[in-house]
């Protein structure tokens, strides 16, 4: 197996075989964001994939290997009929497989059609991590993502339609003090429009090296104060409503750990948030990380 620079994945894919289909990050333009940023994107040769897949099985020989991940940051640009390539053989060479995952940008998702990502499910890719950020229109162009909130929807809609499980992430702080309540509620109406099976709620960290910090440096972007932080929680959670949606904010970056199912367990939710609000009991800082 070859790996080319850093490799990031979710953290739900901590025991997965990863495997490079992508070097880098097709667009990487995010202000916000460090990754990738040490590598020239490019998709790898399919004969380099597959003879990846092929030395990964000989060296985990006497191991069940369950999950499969597809990196780097949108492997799912990578051409369908190289992709059902590459899902094949891993069943083939994988039997005992559970899983197969992968990161998928919105404007990945919008460039494949219903029947491809059908026929994509139908071979084995169960579930695809995407990025969305944030659900307003402002604070995406600010941040460089490339697409508007109704292509995020577009593009979640069209994984559930496809019988693909999806996996959203926000990030908590992205709109700074200007747009928290921009940030907050129209993130809320995006995942009320996809209903996706999971949503995940981080906080932002800044970053060393990024255009977000230099923002910031220069009085460009304020950050979030804590107690800003979390009123903007606390109005993204009563403002969602997407039955059956696993929420989990529970990740190393955020000052205070929720998880929960929309919207059975809303009101669980913000009883907790607070009861850590007037306890004070938020994550030490020194305990967060990406």
């Amino acid at each position: 197996m070859r790996y080319e620079g850093a490799i990031y994945r979710p953290p739900s894919e901590a025991r997965s075989l990863i495997i490079q289909l992508t070097i880098g990050c097709a667009r990487n333009t995010c202000t916000f964001c460090s990754m990738f940023k040490d590598k020239k994107f490019r998709i790898r040769p399919l004969e380099d994939v597959i003879e990846d897949l092929e030395t990964a099985r000989e060296y985990y020989k006497n191991v069940k290997v369950r999950r499969v991940f597809l990196a780097d940051g949108d492997a799912l640009i990578v051409k369908t009929e190289d992709l059902l390539c590459i899902i094949n053989k891993i069943n083939e060479l994988f039997p005992e497989v559970e899983r197969i995952s992968a990161y998928g940008a919105p404007a990945d998702v919008l460039g494949k059609t219903v029947d491809e990502l059908k026929q994509l499910r139908q071979a084995g890719l169960e579930m695809v991590y995407m990025g969305a950020e944030s659900g307003d229109d402002e604070v995406l162009t600010r941040i460089k993502k490339g697409v508007t909130a109704e292509e995020i929807i577009k593009a979640g809609q069209k994984l559930k339609k496809s019988g693909i499980i999806t996996s959203v992430t926000f990030i908590s702080g992205l709109g700074g003090s200007e747009r928290l309540n921009e940030h907050a509620l129209n993130t809320a109406y995006v995942i009320n429009k996809m209903n996706p099976e999971y949503v995940g709620f981080l906080t932002l960290m800044l970053e060393s090296g990024t255009e977000l910090y230099e923002q910031v440096r220069r009085g460009e972007f304020r950050l979030l104060e804590l107690d800003d932080i979390i009123t903007e929680l606390k109005v993204l959670i009563e403002n969602i409503d997407s039955p059956g949606t696993v929420f989990r904010s529970n990740h190393a970056s955020n000052y205070v750990p929720l998880k929960g199912t929309f919207n059975e367990d809303r009101d669980e939710m913000l009883k907790d948030l607070r009861e850590v609000m007037e306890s004070g009991s938020y994550k030490p800082e020194k305990f967060r990380g990406l």
